[in-house]
């Protein structure tokens, strides 16, 4: 099982890359990128998948917060997401390619899979397959996980080289409420760590003193946390987590 590289527990991460709440800087593109490569930060990034097939760096499963784009983000093709303007200015939907060669080893990145089964569950596969293809070779410090461990377990027989790890959470907000209770539960539980070769976990920094998260790191799993907004919050994560994901401000 491979184990996460200690670049992953130094500096912090930015969540998202260093944008600045999608003023100039849209999160998960080329300039929020090069902001956090400057400062030595790591790099969060999320993976969408486009029409065609390809792995796409973008958080949202729609385009109108972020992008001048309207609907779904899996009825783009990766050539109609190329020339999207985002109401930052910037244009361009990345691919996980084209960040990958920009990033080039610089600083770790820490790449979450999106769900794409709708209810966490086992639906998964061909987004997997298209960032696996794309990774190979790929020399620098990264990380896979995703909130869905049935994504973490694919990944984990597409590249079992990769470390792998599970964003988690409590599963009690509001938009948590679109998934099953039943599925809420399980995860909220994290009982696939050691099915799917987990290293590490992700966690809700607010519920970092759930007895299940004590456990794992007893056990020799690494933590670290989302997301951070404020140096309070980060001093207080820290107690726990041995990293954390940030945004909105800069840690010291």
């Amino acid at each position: 099982m491979p184990t996460l590289p200690e670049a992953f527990l130094k500096a912090p991460i930015a969540h998202r890359a260093l944008h600045d709440d999608n003023i100039a800087r849209a999160e998960n593109n080329i300039a929020a990128i090069d902001a956090a490569i400057a400062r030595g930060f790591g790099i969060e990034i999320d993976l969408q998948l486009s029409s065609d097939g390809v792995a796409m760096v973008f958080h949202d499963y729609a385009l109108n917060r972020l992008t001048e784009g309207h609907g779904a983000f899996a009825l783009q093709s990766s050539e109609a997401l190329s020339t999207l303007r985002f109401k930052t200015g910037e244009v361009g939907v990345p691919t996980l390619k084209q960040v990958l060669d920009h990033v080039a080893g610089r600083v770790p990145l820490l790449i979450e899979v999106k769900d794409q089964d709708g209810a966490m569950g086992p639906s998964v596969g061909t987004l997997e397959v298209a960032a696996a293809k794309v990774l190979e070779g790929y020399d620098g410090p990264v990380a896979l996980m995703s909130f869905n461990p049935h994504s973490v377990a694919v990944l984990a027989e597409l590249c079992p080289h990769l470390p792998r790890g599970i964003t988690t959470a409590n599963w009690e907000d509001e938009g948590a409420k679109l998934i099953p209770a039943d599925r809420r539960e399980t995860l909220g539980l994290i009982e696939d760590y050691d099915r799917v070769g987990a290293s590490f976990i992700s966690h809700q920094w607010s519920n970092l003193d759930a007895p299940r998260v004590a456990e794992l790191k007893e056990a020799g799993a690494h933590i670290l946390c989302w997301t951070i907004r404020n140096p309070e919050d980060e001093a207080e994560a820290r107690k726990i987590a041995e990293n954390i994901t940030f945004e909105g401000y800069l840690p010291t």
